[in-house]
């Protein structure tokens, strides 16, 4: 295994780990309700994946 002959300085440290970027998550609309969704989830509200009934969903009185 490859060992370091000398420390990596903090700077070319963080130099190396740049490129990442948080980013926040791409919603889309219920094809069933209207509702935000996460992509490629069942809706939590109906219970529906494209276009058709995923999850049985509680009705609520």
């Amino acid at each position: 295994m490859a060992h370091p002959k000398r420390k990596t300085s903090t700077t070319r440290r963080d130099k190396r780990r740049t490129h990442y970027k948080a980013v926040a998550p791409t919603y889309s609309t219920c094809s069933n309700c209207g509702a935000s969704v996460l992509y490629h989830r069942v809706c939590p509200e109906c219970g529906y994946y494209k276009g058709k009934p995923a999850i049985e969903m509680e009705k609520v009185v």
